[in-house]
């Protein structure tokens, strides 16, 4: 933990108050007239030091069009993007200095071991060579890798080689880093030893933005949450804010009978997930209502269950975006 403190603290000395990353207004255009894709539309977000801030949204929503404009792969039509007070349209080359990117994709390390590539990286970043390896050898631990340590790269599985790459760009932080589905492949007890270390990050003074579209993720890892949908930010705030400010309190979930049709309780609306499973968003009056209607659907053979809960982040996105449950769940899988 201390190899980390001291790489981001010797290159910065700037306040854990302060925003690291401010976007304001950016707009991203792909091609013109009729046929123009707006990618990214009047898109505003800030990350501070020491904060986690995740972008949520499903494939296509504006995710990595918005990251590349950050690293400068891409520049915005219109907007700006300002990095540690530098402004990172204008100067590229710095912004890139400042910020890791574990990118979706893996980058190749064919030839050489989870170890070897750690290290290497953190030497490419400026990292002094004997800190850098123990760095390196802290986070083989740390994420336990160590069966796989030695191991050439083109014999370990997706879930080794994506610990690695989170790994490699850990090794020696950025002033940002910027995560892309850091999870995906990766076993359920590694996830855990895997977020552990990007709050560590995140405690040592990194600003820390993870892209995703796992909600129930999400929702456990982050400090803040920026909801992007067909390139709008759609909803910005804390997973509590955001699940308070939703208007309902609970949901009520059921599974329908094959081939019986449900009618929602009176002055509720009812959300069709799949051919089976359906929700009624229910405010805090009137769950007796909502719970009677159910217990009466079920008596009847409309309904097989239900289950009524307080309302989650996750009912919150498919909401705001439309996205269907079983989208959601398949993401968070």
């Amino acid at each position: 933990m201390a190899a980390i403190s001291e790489d981001i603290d010797e290159r910065t000395n700037k306040g854990m108050n302060e925003d690291l990353l401010t976007i304001t207004d950016l707009h991203k255009r792909f091609g013109t007239g009729a046929h123009a894709v707006h990618a990214n539309n009047a898109v505003s977000l800030n990350i501070r030091a020491g904060q986690i801030v995740g972008l949520l949204g499903h494939n296509g929503a504006g995710k990595t069009t918005l990251v590349n404009q950050v690293v400068g792969l891409l520049c915005p039509t219109s907007g700006s993007i300002r990095l540690d007070g530098v402004d990172a349209v204008a100067n590229p080359a710095l912004a890139r200095r400042l910020t890791n990117v574990q990118a979706q994709a893996n980058v190749p390390i064919t030839g050489l071991t989870p170890l070897t590539a750690i290290d290497l990286v953190g030497r490419m970043r400026g990292g002094r060579p004997r800190q850098t390896r123990r760095r390196a050898e802290e986070l083989i631990e740390a994420l336990d890798l160590g069966e796989w340590a030695r191991t050439p790269a083109q014999k370990i599985s997706g879930g080794v080689a994506r610990l690695t790459a989170f790994a490699m760009c850990a090794v020696v932080p950025g002033r940002l880093v910027i995560l892309d589905e850091p999870t995906n492949d990766v076993d359920p007890v590694r996830r855990r030893l895997l977020w552990d270390q990007i709050r560590l990050l995140a405690e040592a003074g990194a600003a820390v933005l993870l892209v995703t579209h796992n909600v129930r993720e999400a929702e456990r890892a982050v400090d803040r949450l920026t909801i992007l949908d067909h390139g709008h930010v759609i909803a910005e705030g804390t997973p509590a804010a955001l699940v308070a400010g939703h208007g309902s309190s609970f949901v009520l979930e059921v599974s329908r009978t094959p081939g019986r049709r449900i009618e929602p309780p009176a002055g509720m609306s009812l959300t069709q997930h799949d051919a089976v499973r359906a929700s009624v968003a229910v405010d805090s009056h009137r769950t007796t209502q909502a719970v009677e209607w159910a217990a009466h659907a079920l008596k009847d053979g409309v309904i097989e269950r239900y289950e009524l809960a307080p309302i989650s982040l996750e009912d919150v996105y498919v909401d705001l975006t439309g996205s269907t449950g079983e989208e959601v769940r398949r993401h968070a899988a």
